[in-house]
């Protein structure tokens, strides 16, 4: 009796188009959370495509195939920081009832100085905003304050400041003033001589945000 020592074919089958169509939703995601972390973690100085491919686990060809490059890169993580401004500033009152401008504006302090102080890239992307001046640290800043920006126009409706007060400017101070606090807390746990170590200290911090919303806009 012959033995034969062919190999037997085993014909190809591709994935069918919505298993292909989930792996690269989930390729995308990867790289996508990657690319965050990195930034969060090591800043623009070590941001390129090699390190983000190692940090998602991908062929680097993967990046420029579904965001063009780095820059395509940076420009989702724009996108995604309106997602972000959605999910942690939800467009809600919170059981408050916003019957003033001044209600408003204390809710949008409170969410955007709780929300900041959950998130090491967002910091690091307020501290880049200050510290360098690259296409790609203007494009997530204007994604950011777009997203606030829509945020305020969504929910005061028709509260408007009271009359006399530069609403664009004050918002300014006061997003700054959050910006500032949570940066130098997250570097001495302290800013200006107020200690800011543990949850006591962050609500006399609060309460100091609040008196200065109310002091502006009643």
């Amino acid at each position: 009796m012959a033995v034969t020592n062919a190999a037997v074919k085993i014909p190809f089958e591709a994935p069918a188009p919505e298993k292909r169509a989930r792996n690269r939703a989930a390729t995308e995601q990867a790289i996508l959370d990657a690319a965050k972390r990195l930034l969060a973690e090591e800043g623009f100085q070590n941001f390129g495509i090699n390190a983000v491919a190692r940090g998602a686990g991908c062929d680097k060809q993967l990046i420029y195939r579904y965001y063009g490059g780095l820059n395509g890169l940076v420009e989702a993580i724009g996108t995604d920081l309106g997602s972000w401004v959605a999910d942690r500033i939800p467009d809600d009152t919170g059981g408050m009832f916003l019957l003033t401008y001044g209600d408003l504006m204390e809710r949008l302090s409170m969410l955007f100085l709780d929300a900041l102080r959950a998130d090491p890239l967002m910091r690091r992307i307020v501290a880049w905003e200050v510290s360098e001046s690259s296409e790609q640290v203007r494009r997530l800043s204007e994604a950011r304050s777009k997203a606030l920006a829509g945020w305020i126009e969504r929910m005061r409706g028709s509260l408007v400041p009271p009359k006399g007060v530069d609403a664009q400017a004050v918002n300014a101070m006061i997003f700054a003033a959050i910006q500032h606090i949570v940066l130098a807390s997250a570097v001495s746990d302290q800013c200006a001589g107020l200690a800011l170590k543990n949850s006591k200290d962050w609500e006399k911090a609060a309460i100091a945000l609040k008196r200065i919303v109310r002091g502006v806009y009643g």
